[in-house]
């Protein structure tokens, strides 16, 4: 089950980055849109796209949300990919995706390869509040 403050950061216009391991054991952040349902954080790539290739490979990710507002409040979900959803829902998804962060569907001519939706189980939420006011020196 995601966590409510975990929801509320994933509802807004916040960004993510989706951590994988690359084959050599490096990690690799993409900066990425986000959504959810009550179980998964629900990330929208390519089937081309590193960050695909490598879930398939080693489906162990972690994905920090951050309020664009105050970025001391933020959550990090460390988990796995647990389903991968191809063909019109990933088409429905990015679209409803670009229209939550753009306020438009998403452009076709930007689509390079086939959309998939990562489905990711929570292993672990840690949700951080702070503001500025929180950092005294």
């Amino acid at each position: 089950m995601i966590k409510d403050e975990v929801k509320t950061l994933v509802e807004g216009r916040n960004f993510a980055t989706i951590s994988t391991l690359l084959p050599g054991g490096h990690i690799q952040a993409h900066v990425v849109w986000v959504d959810c349902d009550e179980d998964h954080i629900v990330i929208n790539t390519e089937v081309e796209l590193r960050k695909f290739k490598n879930v398939q490979a080693d489906p162990r990710v972690t994905v920090t949300i951050w309020d664009r507002k105050n970025p001391y409040f933020f959550a990090e979900v460390r988990g796995r990919v647990v389903q991968i959803v191809t063909g019109p829902e990933a088409r429905a998804n990015i679209n409803a995706l670009a229209q939550k962060y753009l306020d438009a569907d998403y452009p076709d001519e930007l689509i390079q390869s086939e959309r998939v939706i990562l489905k990711i189980a929570p292993d672990s939420q840690i949700v951080f509040a702070r503001g500025m006011h929180d950092i005294r020196r």
